[in-house]
Order: C-alpha cells, then structure tokens, then sequence
C-alpha cells in the first residue's frame, strides 16, 4: 500500500492499522514531520475513524500550533523527531504482542528481541526498553530523545512499541515487523532456537545502510 506523508496518509493508515487489530479503542498516535512542525493524530480519537481534517499540528518543541488538540504523548513524538533528523514519521501502538514482550521479566533492556529473521533484522535492529511511565509524563521526553538519538525503534516499558521512519511505509514496515516478531518470540517461548548469528546480524546492518 502506498502511504503519502500527509494528513490524508496517517488517517488511511491509521485505519489500516485498526482495521487489522494493531490497535484498538482510541489508542495509538501517529505523525508526520512538515519541515519544522508535525502533523499528529488528536486526543481522544480512535486510529480507526480519522480523517485528514481531525488532525493536530505541534512544532518541534512539542507546542501546539494549529488543529485540534494533540495526542497527550504529543512531547514523544517531538523528542524523536529532534533526535533524528532524518526521521520524517512516527508510529506509536499498542500493539498486543509487542505490549507483551514490553512487561515480560529478566529480558535485556538493552535489546528484548532476539534476531529470529533477516526482516527484523534490517527493519528494526536492537530494541531497548524504556522504563515504565504513566501515559502523557513528560518527565519521558529527554529519556526518548536520548534513546532515540541511537534506535528508531524502542519498546515502552507495560505500553508498547515507538517506531521511527523515513516516511509513514517505513515507518509501518518496522512497527509491524516488530509485532510479527514479538509474535514469533512469544509463540517459540520454551522452545531452543536458532537466531541469526551475530555474522549474519553484522552483515544485514551493513546491506541496509
């Protein structure tokens, strides 16, 4: 599916996204970067029926600027945003499996997942943990730039997965291929695997650059 980084495209992707059971009720955010401000999805609407004129705009501070009222975790997607220059969208769900791996005890909160396939691999890489907030404590915001500034993706500790990409397609590929993974890791639990070693970890990264 192609998604333009535009109003419209966080609302058709959105829907995507509820539709498929990625998300649920009226959780979950999206935004686009528009040179110095953001387009956001509001506060208190469901991914599932919005459309490109319900949307918020903050700046890169985190401030609003235009639209309906943001998302409260407005501030998450504006730290990343000035960590990652590059970053043109975020994608923030609470997505069940991935929401799962984040409350799961004695995993590494440096990297939770293991490398189970060439795509997580090239789509995510190593996903850290952020430690447990209440939802909308901006005391998270220097936290998520500072572990932004290194991974584009990252779990929230007991809340769910924050994906960043050059654009919303990249941006949905990497969340959705975390959430097969989580999926996948949760399914082999118990089960010896076999994970890509740390050769062919190296060599993916390095094709993907």
């Amino acid at each position: 599916m192609s998604i333009p980084n535009t109003a419209q495209g966080i609302a058709t992707l959105g829907k995507s996204f509820f539709d498929r059971g990625l998300t649920f009720g009226r959780t979950g955010n999206i935004s686009v970067r528009d040179g110095d401000r953001v387009v956001l999805t509001p506060t208190g609407g469901s991914l599932g029926s919005l459309s490109a004129a319900d949307m918020s705009v903050i700046d890169l501070a985190g401030h609003h600027v235009d639209g309906a009222k943001p998302s409260k975790e407005a501030f998450l997607h504006a730290a990343v945003y000035r960590s990652r220059p590059d970053t043109n969208a975020v994608v923030h769900l609470h997505s069940t499996y991935s929401v799962a791996v984040s409350v799961l005890a004695d995993l590494d909160p440096h990297d939770l997942l293991p490398p189970l396939t060439a795509y997580y691999v090239m789509r995510v890489g190593t996903l850290p943990l952020i430690p447990y907030h209440a939802p909308g404590d901006d005391s998270l915001e220097p936290l998520a730039e500072q572990v932004a500034a290194g991974h584009h993706a990252f779990l929230l500790a007991n809340h769910g997965p924050v994906v960043a990409g050059a654009d919303l397609a990249s941006a949905a590929d990497a969340v959705e291929e975390l959430e097969e993974t989580a999926k996948l890791y949760l399914l082999l639990h118990g089960h010896r695997t076999r994970p890509l070693t740390q050769a062919q970890f190296t060599a993916l990264q390095a094709r993907n650059r």
